[in-house]
């Protein structure tokens, strides 16, 4: 039993203000392998407080002192690794396959950073006027489930190399992977109150960084309707916000495509992180001439995806998260039957045969078809394994179903033609489009359009966020 009962303030772990004690889970199991003890409102002030007292003498430091502090923190995460692994893997849930990723990701993020910074002009000349890129001064960074160590490596990494100091709010259900993310950036020794990690609820200690008057910048990653009220939290004292919310991607097949190719391509798009992810390719758009090729290929390749153990190198997708997010999957597999879509694999229920883990919270990788853009399945995030294939007529109506959403955040385009799959993807309202590949570049921007968030994290544009430019104008300018 894992038993975390401190936060991280001030450069000191502290017992919480906070008594709630949250029941944490092996995914796998549904066993109860922990308990957090979660901070409150009164934390999060004290936190708010602590990052406001160093932001004076850290908004002052140089390009070299940050670089370096990225990299000590880059190494303390990297020493960890195993440690993490296992975490990802026990708590969360991630396929082995997958925790790989998860536990080098944090620190890829914050030695990327460092790699920015060297080369970014906080200094500039417009015109007769010298602009300095100041930083905006205490951030607010509430981070998801999903990736924990890599959202919160990722998140500070910016906020460093902006010269803002950090109040962090993860995932309660993430703890353990929280426990040890902030030892390994403890152990790295920076100066007191430069970041502060406080594990609670998002009604509480979330909401109380939202509203707070000494938080200058929020950088949120999670639901539309959170980041919504984030949004409307935020607006009273005029917060800089960057949100990266949810999506509801599709992949477009066109008809020259070679299906051999993008048939795993497009389950791995759906599938990414047991379906757990904001950019999940969920909508795959198939030219109707060749839909029954497509129903035949995707079906075998659902069917042969492997649902189960975690720690099992052959699995690609583990359970979800916790209870409830197994059962808000199972309600979206009922609702896609219950409004007519056709079930060609998966379906409601466990995944058969493994009984060892009939408690735990698997999904059955499941796909539809007959699917129509205005069905709830095609309409909302699932944020499970579901895929719905949509079918088109020509080009033109591929591309319309792609842009009616609410979502706008990341879509693919497969061809075997290259040209005229840059030519479509340009006409995708997304904030990143992916032609025949799933290749994440951390020097590009990333976030979305319309709902799917405001701003973008990644390369210069995630710095710019965590900056607010100021003009000299004069003599000695």
């Amino acid at each position: 039993m894992h038993t975390i009962d401190t936060i991280y303030m001030d450069g000191r772990f502290v017992t919480p203000h906070g008594t709630e004690l949250f029941d944490l889970h092996n995914p796998a199991t549904g066993a109860v392998t922990g308990r957090v003890r979660l901070a409150d409102e009164e934390d999060a002030r004290a936190a708010i407080a602590a990052a406001k007292r160093a932001l004076p003498a850290f908004s002052r430091t140089g390009k070299a002192e940050r670089i370096a502090m990225l990299h000590r923190l880059a190494d303390a995460v990297a020493a960890r690794r195993d440690d993490l692994l296992d975490a990802v893997i026990g708590e969360y849930g991630a396929p082995a396959s997958r925790a790989d990723f998860m536990v080098d990701h944090p620190v890829n993020a914050l030695r990327e950073t460092a790699e920015l910074l060297a080369d970014y002009p906080f200094l500039r000349r417009m015109g007769t006027a010298e602009v300095s890129m100041e930083p905006l001064g205490v951030a607010g960074l509430i981070t998801p489930w999903n990736s924990n160590a890599g959202f919160i490596c990722g998140k500070l990494a910016t906020a460093i190399a902006a010269g803002c100091t950090a109040v962090i709010k993860p995932s309660e259900m993430s703890a353990r992977q929280t426990r040890i993310v902030t030892e390994a950036l403890h152990a790295a020794g920076l100066a007191p109150g430069l970041f502060n990690i406080v594990t609670g609820r998002g009604d509480r200690v979330g909401a109380t960084i939202s509203s707070h008057p000494d938080v200058a910048k929020i950088s949120f990653t999670g639901s539309t309707a959170t980041g919504k009220a984030i949004l409307r939290s935020a607006a009273d004292t005029l917060k800089r916000v960057t949100l990266e919310l949810g999506g509801k991607s599709p992949t477009i097949i066109l008809d020259d495509a070679d299906l051999s190719q993008a048939i795993p391509l497009a389950i791995n798009a759906a599938f990414m992180n047991s379906g757990q992810a904001c950019i999940a390719g969920t909508r795959l758009l198939v030219p109707r001439s060749r839909l029954a090729e497509v129903e035949a290929l995707a079906k075998a390749a659902v069917e042969a995806v492997r649902a189960g153990d975690p720690r099992d190198s052959t699995t690609t997708v583990g359970p979800m998260v916790s209870r409830t997010q197994w059962e808000r999957v199972q309600r979206y597999i009922r609702i896609g039957v219950e409004e007519g879509a056709v079930l060609l694999a998966g379906g409601e229920g466990r995944p058969d045969g493994q009984p060892e883990f009939s408690g735990g919270w698997f999904v059955r990788p499941t796909l539809f078809t007959a699917v129509r853009n205005d069905m709830t399945i095609a309409r909302e995030e699932i944020f499970g394994p579901v895929l719905s294939i949509l079918p088109y007529d020509d080009e033109e109506q591929a591309i319309a179903i792609a842009n009616d959403s609410i979502y706008g955040l990341q879509a693919y385009v497969l061809s075997g033609d290259t040209a005229r799959a840059r030519r479509v993807a340009e006409r995708i309202v997304a904030g990143r489009v992916l032609i025949n590949s799933l290749t994440h570049d951390p020097k590009a921007p990333f976030g979305g359009f319309k709902q799917s968030g405001i701003g973008r994290e990644y390369g210069s544009f995630g710095l710019d966020a965590f900056l607010e430019p100021k003009a000299l104008l004069g003599e000695g300018v």
